[in-house]
């Protein structure tokens, strides 16, 4: 969801009622809820032409596909009481949570991640492993990003290691969570965790801690370390991405936070990425690339992963293909 998206949305939100809103909003994951709350908190008053243009443009949109099918407390329950105020929100949020079963490791998708660490870093490593591989991959990484060193490096070698999760296990966390999966002890175990989990939450890790993780991985198995380097999507790999993915990548990306991260790209990278350029705007582009001075090492990494965070987001929409290893190819 782009900033101007999110901004649309909380107009939408605003302008449906609580009831029509209520019903729109059972359908969206936690990340979503957070982004379109915390727009509404700080909108004091819409003009009555802004209102009709984001209503022509979901009407526009919506005709051409009415698919709105997306992933639905403490932190929403915040923000929407700033935007709606103590009655309305009470009315919206009962009506958002009320179908929705909030127990196990399910209410911590809600959490914030401070929060959900506070909660479980005194828990067996083992079992934070568990919950980890149960949560979206960027709250994952979120949340190992407030342990320490040590037990953030035991946490993901454990994810890596894991190929399954029995419904006993869960049981270890007594008072703190209450139990995922319930019924029979001998329940065929879920497939989770595993060497695509850990590399998918390493994805979203900064670069100081990966390296540290990477690094204990490879003194445990350095064979298994490699298949988890092999599975992650990098920098790098955005020249595996067609021209029209590129092109709708581009649109989504401040041209400042694109110069400092192909600093650190390669020459054939470049390239492909001023082929999707007009003339003058790759003409531009390639001049401030010669004229930005040295870049700290530390600061391309950061604006890498930021325009990996926002190409993740372009191919869980549907909108580009990242043609991941192990997919099925086409000719």
């Amino acid at each position: 969801m782009s900033d101007n998206g999110v901004q649309m949305g909380a107009i939408l939100m605003l302008a449906l009622g609580a009831d029509e809103a209520a019903e729109v909003m059972k359908y969206l994951g936690p990340r979503e809820v957070q982004k379109l709350g915390a727009a509404m908190s700080t909108m004091k008053s819409v003009a009555s032409e802004e209102l009709e243009r984001v209503l022509a443009e979901f009407t526009s949109q919506t005709a051409e596909n009415t698919s709105i099918g997306l992933d639905s407390d403490d932190y929403i329950r915040d923000v929407l009481t700033k935007a709606l105020g103590d009655d309305k929100a009470s009315s919206l949020l009962n009506r958002i949570l009320g179908a929705r079963d909030s127990s196990g490791i399910e209410s911590l998708k809600w959490m914030d991640a401070q929060s959900v660490a506070d909660l479980i870093r005194n828990e067996h490593p083992q079992i934070i492993a568990t919950i980890m591989v149960h949560l979206e991959r960027y709250h994952a990484c979120e949340v190992l990003d407030q342990f320490t060193e040590r037990l953030r490096n035991d946490v993901v070698l454990r994810i890596a290691t894991l190929d399954g999760v029995q419904p006993t296990a869960l049981r270890e966390l007594n008072d703190v969570l209450t139990k995922l999966l319930t019924g029979n002890e001998n329940l065929k175990k879920k497939p989770m965790g595993g060497i695509r989990t850990a590399a998918e939450i390493l994805n979203f890790m900064r670069g100081e801690n990966e390296n540290t993780v990477m690094s204990h991985l490879k003194s445990y198995d350095e064979n298994m370390a490699q298949d988890i380097m092999d599975e992650m999507f990098v920098f790098d790999n955005v020249i595996d991405i067609d021209d029209r993915g590129i092109q709708t990548i581009l649109r989504e990306v401040q041209s400042e936070s694109l110069i400092i991260a192909l600093k650190g790209a390669s020459q054939e990278l470049r390239d492909k990425i001023f082929r999707n350029m007009s003339q003058r705007a790759a003409e531009m582009m390639r001049e401030d690339l010669e004229s930005k001075g040295p870049v700290r090492l530390s600061e391309v990494e950061a604006q890498q992963k930021e325009i990996l965070q926002v190409v993740r987001r372009l191919a869980d929409e549907g909108q580009i293909n990242l043609g991941a290893k192990g997919e099925d190819q086409y000719v």
